[in-house]
């Protein structure tokens, strides 16, 4: 051990046994040791008055210490323009930043600008995390040259088989069906499904995949009058709805790809008399705040934000590493509320 002089990380791994490798990863709480190991590592290096020195350490490495967080800005009721369903695991992502010793730069982006090549040609951050990004088709091409460039980043969204990146998502699949089949046991027949289900919003695509396989086992076909395209907004919803009763076809039970969707599709129903649920069950899909304060309160589909959130920084942390990762299907859990729930006594 060196005398006389600071401490240094090769002190630590003299007295700990570990190699020095194995000792910067538990300084800077890396995921990639285990947590005996980090805390044996700290305690002598609170032993010896250890400090971090933070600029060294990162010259050394070439990395910044910080990860991007990078939103995709959605039309939104207030000035905020995110997707409340993100804010949720901003919290997540920040807290598992600061645990791993990490900072967090937050980033609101275009979905049209060339947000890729800003942060591929620069030195701003370690890796990237997305959050929306729009029409999955255009975000593919500059993926790619994310992927080309070497760039590190992973993704919150759909988990498809062609994608260029890692990403991280919930089983939309699984949701649409559990949520189609409440309905159904509530006597409900003729569903309707509010948001653009196409191969550009992979998302709603697979949850309108399981709204599909569900009524097909009950027996009942996909009705193509009962599906309105829409965006994830109270706005969009409110207008899918508008255009759903102007078809005057008959439904009694709506199914929203989106708790936005949905709260403003009830919305429309009770400006034309509708009533929620005695006349049109609705249920929706994210469980964001605002879902169980609505009137009346939502059933939806929650997905596990602060899972996701870590998992999203520890798999980002690995392909800086250069670890292997694989992309994540999260489970989701139906959350029954008065929206849905119907006498059918």
């Amino acid at each position: 051990m060196t005398t006389g002089k600071k401490p240094t990380s090769i002190d630590i791994a003299y007295m700990t046994g570990f190699s020095q490798a194995t000792v910067s990863r538990a300084l800077r709480n890396s995921p990639l040791v285990s947590e005996e190991t980090r805390r044996k590592v700290q305690e002598v290096a609170r032993q010896l008055n250890y400090k971090v020195d933070k600029n060294a350490s990162n010259l050394r490495t070439q990395h910044s210490g910080t990860l991007a967080l990078l939103f995709f800005e959605d039309p939104t009721s207030d000035d905020s323009h995110i997707n409340p369903f993100f804010v949720a695991m901003l919290g997540s992502i920040t807290r598992a930043c600061t645990q791993r010793g990490y900072d967090l730069l937050i980033s609101f982006q275009q979905a049209s600008d060339d947000w890729h090549a800003d942060y591929a040609d620069s030195k701003k951050a370690d890796g990237i995390i997305l959050l929306g990004y729009g029409d999955y088709l255009a975000y593919c091409d500059k993926a790619r040259k994310l992927v080309e460039q070497g760039t590190h980043f992973v993704r919150w969204g759909a988990v498809l088989p062609d994608q260029p990146d890692t990403s991280i998502g919930c089983d939309n699949y699984s949701g649409g069906r559990v949520v189609t089949e409440h309905l159904l046991e509530q006597g409900c027949k003729r569903i309707a499904f509010l948001g653009e289900a196409t191969r550009h919003y992979p998302e709603f695509f697979e949850r309108h995949h399981g709204y599909a396989e569900a009524l097909a086992d009950a027996g009942l076909k996909v009705d193509p009058d009962l599906q309105v395209d829409a965006e994830s907004t109270q706005a969009s919803g409110h207008a899918a709805m508008t255009v759903l009763l102007d078809r005057n076809v008959q439904f009694d039970a709506v199914f929203a790809a989106s708790d936005l969707i949905a709260i403003g599709a009830m919305r429309a129903l009770d400006e034309h008399g509708l009533r929620v649920p005695g006349d049109v069950a609705v249920a929706g899909f994210d469980d964001v705040p605002s879902a169980s304060f609505a009137h009346p309160p939502l059933t939806t589909v929650r997905q596990d934000t602060k899972e996701a959130g870590t998992i999203l920084v520890d798999n980002l942390l690995h392909l800086i590493h250069g670890d292997p990762v694989e992309t994540s299907i999260l489970p989701i859990k139906l959350v029954v509320r008065k929206s849905s729930v119907r006498d059918v006594s």
